[in-house]
């Protein structure tokens, strides 16, 4: 492990990262196989599709995206990673990489090579246990991105993703009402099986009815119980978007 680097006992990210479950002891060996990537710039790739999966990999700052390209050559965005969320996943099942991860901005990453976590985690119950409960939480979301996807109503899409991005943010000690939005409205809609044009739209009918507000890529949930109602498809449709004068 590199000396310039936090060590993971005193990271922030300590509860929701691989060492969780681990001792102090532990912690100390698992810290001696991770590496540290240099700090990448927004749209820098992690990983490639088709690649060998030789290691795992925790963002420390900044998100990222998964995403593939169809038959049609268009991108569909698969998920979304904050700090904490192990990145690279997908190799698991067959050892190579299903989609591509990129760096939405300015971004540190910690590397944990899969040989190395394999042998460790052998030894290391917990470390076991904070891998199965990693990946069953990778599941849990991508449970609920299929349940977004099958929701007839743009708004609610909308409603499952805002409300997602507020459980993540205070997971991580953030104000859960403020979202900094580090992904463009094309990778929102995409991700949502929407248009540019429909979550801009869905957006604004938000704000209009008072849910949000809306400055750039910052959004400020004002009514989040609202909201969950929405995401959980227990709200009326809300009134139509005003027309701008």
């Amino acid at each position: 492990m590199k000396a310039n680097r936090v060590k993971c006992s005193e990271c922030a990210l300590h509860p929701l990262c691989l060492p969780a479950s681990v001792s102090v002891e532990e912690i100390e060996r698992l810290e001696e196989i991770v590496l540290q990537r240099r700090p990448m710039q927004r749209g820098e790739r992690l990983y490639n599709a088709g690649e060998p999966q030789r290691a795992v990999f925790v963002a420390s700052q900044g998100s990222f995206k998964t995403s593939v390209v169809n038959e049609g050559g268009e991108e569909q965005t698969l998920a979304f990673f904050m700090p904490g969320e192990l990145i690279g996943l997908d190799g698991l099942a067959a050892g190579i990489h299903r989609c591509d991860a990129v760096a939405l901005e300015p971004s540190l990453v910690c590397e944990v090579p899969m040989g190395s976590l394999e042998r460790l985690s052998q030894r290391m119950p917990g470390l076991q246990w904070q891998l199965l409960r990693n990946i069953g939480k990778s599941m849990t979301q991508d449970q609920e991105h299929l349940e977004m996807m099958g929701r007839k109503q743009a708004q609610d899409r909308l409603a499952m993703f805002l409300h997602g991005l507020s459980e993540r943010q205070r997971a991580l000690n953030r104000p859960a009402d403020v979202l900094l939005l580090s992904m463009g409205r094309a990778d929102i809609a995409s991700f949502l099986g929407l248009v540019i044009e429909t979550v801009s739209r869905g957006l604004g009918q938000m704000q209009d009815n008072g849910l949000i507000s809306v400055h750039g890529r910052e959004i400020r949930i004002l009514k989040p119980d609202v909201i969950e109602a929405m995401a959980h498809g227990e709200h009326e449709p809300l009134a139509p978007l005003k027309r701008r004068a």
